[in-house]
């Protein structure tokens, strides 16, 4: 069924069913189904990419964020327990590798990268292939957060939590949205299945616009946030979002470190790519 006639189908199905409701999780509107069923007929572009080839990161395309994230966030506001250094990184045969080390006196450090004020997106297909490192107490993420974050403080800026994994659960992965509405307990997010996950490269993606937002985990559709009223506490996300990967040790999420890692645990990212209508 082509996506037009797709968009016809539910929006017959969805004006016999509706109820009122005004949950977060919510279906489009029947006008935003039309308008999104054509917009989908058009062709996606490539925009933006980083490859990770070469033997530095392009630091064009990204910043370091360091330390603990004191004295506002520490423990980056998770208590999470590693130092974010611009040390635990390098680019490996076309491949980003983020490593986690613990020292001698048992401190935890790590890398994390972000495109804040180089390379911002608005809508499209942000994507990348990676694969995770196990073991419980690694926290390793793809993420997004709204470029006003500086004036307009989480969870008002929106998060796209585009891929998380913590080893303490192995064989699963998460995709969440934060919002003023829902944050804290993470009412909008999907825990995924994957057996084996931790074994090789899957992608990630969303895929955007001005109604919804998808989650695709290796061309699976996973998961849509799509709130049928929209405004500032649910739906931060009409503005342009800058691109999180980082590799977190412990904390709120993650959990505590196992005493039978071996460090280091390398995060592997084979690309980051964005594409537009």
């Amino acid at each position: 069924m082509n996506r037009i006639l797709k968009a016809f189908v539910i929006l017959f199905i969805s004006s016999c069913q509706s109820d009122g409701s005004t949950s977060d999780s919510q279906t489009l509107t029947s006008q935003n189904l039309i308008d999104t069923s054509i917009e989908q007929t058009k062709e996606l572009k490539l925009v933006w990419s980083d490859e990770f080839e070469g033997t530095s990161l392009n630091l064009d395309n990204w910043s370091f964020e360091l330390g603990d994230g004191c004295p506002s966030l520490c423990g980056w506001g998770n208590n999470e327990l590693q130092i974010y250094t611009d040390k635990n990184h390098r680019l490996e045969d076309g491949v980003l590798v983020i490593s986690a080390k613990k020292d001698d006196q048992g401190y935890f450090t790590s890398s994390r990268i972000i495109t804040k004020a180089k390379q911002e997106f608005q809508y499209g297909r942000i994507e990348t292939r990676i694969k995770v490192p196990s073991g419980a107490g690694l926290w390793p993420a793809f993420w997004a957060l709204g470029n006003d974050i500086d004036t307009n403080s989480w969870p008002d800026c929106g998060e796209i939590d585009i891929m998380e994994y913590v080893g303490r659960k192995p064989g699963e992965v998460f995709t969440s949205i934060h919002t003023r509405s829902s944050y804290g307990n993470t009412i909008n997010t999907q825990t995924i299945p994957s057996p084996n996950i931790e074994d090789d490269f899957h992608v990630y993606a969303i895929e955007w616009n001005e109604y919804f937002i998808e989650f695709f985990l290796d061309e699976n559709k996973v998961y849509t946030y799509s709130p049928q009223i929209k405004n500032k506490d649910t739906w931060p996300f009409n503005k342009p979002f800058f691109v999180i990967l980082n590799l977190a040790i412990g904390g709120n999420f993650g959990g505590p470190v196992a005493n039978n890692i071996t460090f280091p645990k390398d995060y592997f990212i084979d690309y980051v790519r964005v594409y537009q209508y």
